[in-house]
């Protein structure tokens, strides 16, 4: 009896002590048309294992979402979960509907303070557009998120898809969204970017 009783409390400390990532995303983090355990953030726990980071990652991703979306879904998640972290991969369809740059990058902004005044820590994820919507918009579009970055002192990650694009087996035939053979791939290239960040506070 008393041994369960220590596993029992031992199994409470883990669960209360677990450390949060929200995953905060469009279509390209939601798994566009595959199952949910399919998509790269069901994949991360496992894959930042190997980086010694054990965490939560609660995947708060929906296709089609805006910046716009993310803000009014973003309170409740932050009450709900209540992370430590916010990984923010948002902007994309803003830009596939040609948004005024402001617009977005004041909606990124308040998605960053939002995090902050909950007492969780931003994490920015870089999102790139196709040239065809035009060099300069898209040049414009790109150019939002290191500059909001600096200015909000922001980590910003590296845009994933820049590599899964380069691969056509690994892209669905609207040339947008990826597949679920490049998920694998795209789970350990964030665990790698994300560690850093994350290991040093999960080991306070």
């Amino acid at each position: 009896m008393l041994r369960i009783l220590t596993l029992l409390c031992f199994l409470w400390v883990s669960s209360a002590s677990a450390q949060t990532l929200l995953v905060l995303g469009d279509s390209l983090s939601a798994g566009y048309q595959m199952a949910a355990e399919q998509a790269w953030p069901a994949k991360l726990p496992r894959a930042l294992n190997d980086h010694d980071v054990e965490i939560e990652v609660i995947n708060a991703s929906i296709s089609g979402d805006t910046t716009a979306n993310g803000l009014q879904r973003l309170p409740q998640l932050l009450e709900r979960h209540q992370p430590e972290w916010v990984l923010i991969e948002l902007g994309g369809n803003d830009g596939l509907r040609g948004w005024p740059f402001s617009r977005i990058r004041d909606n990124l902004k308040q998605l960053i303070t939002q995090t902050r005044a909950a007492d969780a820590t931003p994490l920015l994820v870089q999102i790139q557009i196709p040239p065809n919507y035009g060099q300069r918009y898209a040049q414009g579009f790109a150019d939002i998120y290191p500059t909001l970055a600096e200015q909000t002192q922001t980590p910003l990650l590296p845009f994933f898809m820049e590599t899964v694009i380069q691969k056509p087996e690994w892209m669905r035939d609207d040339g947008i969204h990826p597949m679920p053979a490049a998920q694998p791939w795209i789970a350990d290239f964030m665990a790698e970017k994300l560690a850093p960040y994350l290991s040093d506070a999960t080991e306070s």
